[in-house]
């Protein structure tokens, strides 16, 4: 038990490291290109036993010094790759074979996943259009926007990213993964942000004061969920549901349940659940209603007609 423990911990380390090599925009060692008309800045990269260069931009100094830190860091996040392949082996760690459905549906999510992104963006009022949040997971930035509205839309990607790995696809949807995946959907706002909440939150526009959450009864009724029986959207929707409805963390809960649902769903191979933009305010109020007593089964028929995208 205890091998297993370090075996997930460590899958979700190496997931976590290639969730923020996806985030960098320019894999290579910078360069200066200088011609008659001035001083310019390339990315040399090896492809192939090939030596490639692209073109980034006009040089400062700034952009120079930004682009050093993406090598420096790209260096290090895949020596830390190594090192994990290497303690996984010595752990007598092999990766599952993924089942086709599995595989097809993480293609699917990928393919989704810059609409899934904005979708869940806007339902956190997050002022972005389409294009801009493609811009910001292109290249990590876009003008006219706040940089907090960038570091949310960021965070999404590098969840959703994480989830998306086939490695982290194969660990279990329980409570460790959604404290992992809150940590990463508040990273730069909050220093704890995947540990369980121990202060009092309110829910605006509701009158449903959530009680402080005990993590002892938070793992038991996540493990009650999984063990159900219930078909996989059910389950995974009332995993989203109870995760919540709970407010398991200070900030970011509809983000971070929503893409714990995911990672059930997908490991399951039955498509993605996301709120599209011209349901959010339908969503809303019926999710209102449930924090305040409504059936489960009102707001669940709405996401499975509205909000499951299956394949």
């Amino acid at each position: 038990m205890n091998d297993f423990l370090k075996i997930q911990r460590l899958l979700q380390e190496k997931a976590d490291c290639q969730a923020r090599i996806n985030l960098i925009p320019y894999d290579g060692n910078p360069e200066i290109k200088e011609n008659a008309s001035g001083k310019y800045l390339y990315i040399r990269k090896r492809v192939g036993g090939r030596l490639t260069s692209k073109y980034v931009d006009v040089y400062s100094e700034d952009l120079y010094q930004l682009l050093l830190r993406n090598a420096k860091e790209l260096k290090e996040l895949r020596k830390n790759i190594r090192i994990i392949e290497k303690e996984l082996a010595e752990l007598g760690y092999e990766a599952d074979h993924l089942s086709k459905r599995v595989i097809q549906n993480l293609d699917f999510a990928r393919a989704n996943m810059k609409a899934n992104i904005y979708d869940q963006a806007v339902l956190e009022g997050v002022a972005t259009s389409f294009p801009q949040t493609e811009d910001i997971i292109d290249n990590g930035t876009v003008n006219g926007m706040t940089a907090n509205d960038i570091q949310k839309i960021l965070n999404l990607k590098h969840a959703w990213e994480f989830i998306l790995d086939s490695d982290v696809i194969q660990a279990e949807s329980d409570y460790y993964l959604l404290c992992h995946i809150a940590k990463l959907i508040n990273e730069g706002f909050f220093i704890d942000g995947g540990r369980i909440r121990g202060v009092p939150v309110t829910i605006g526009g509701s009158s449903y004061k959530p009680p402080i959450p005990i993590e002892s009864i938070v793992k038991e009724k996540i493990n009650e969920i999984l063990s159900s029986g219930k078909e996989v959207i059910d389950t995974a929707i009332e995993l989203c549901m109870y995760s919540m409805k709970t407010q398991i963390f200070i900030d970011g809960n509809k983000r971070a349940s929503v893409i714990f649902a995911n990672h059930y769903l997908i490991a399951h191979g039955q498509g993605f659940l996301v709120i599209p933009e011209e349901y959010v305010s339908e969503f809303k109020k019926r999710l209102v209603a449930f924090y305040e007593g409504e059936n489960i089964e009102v707001i669940s028929g709405f996401l499975k007609e509205k909000c499951w995208k299956n394949f």
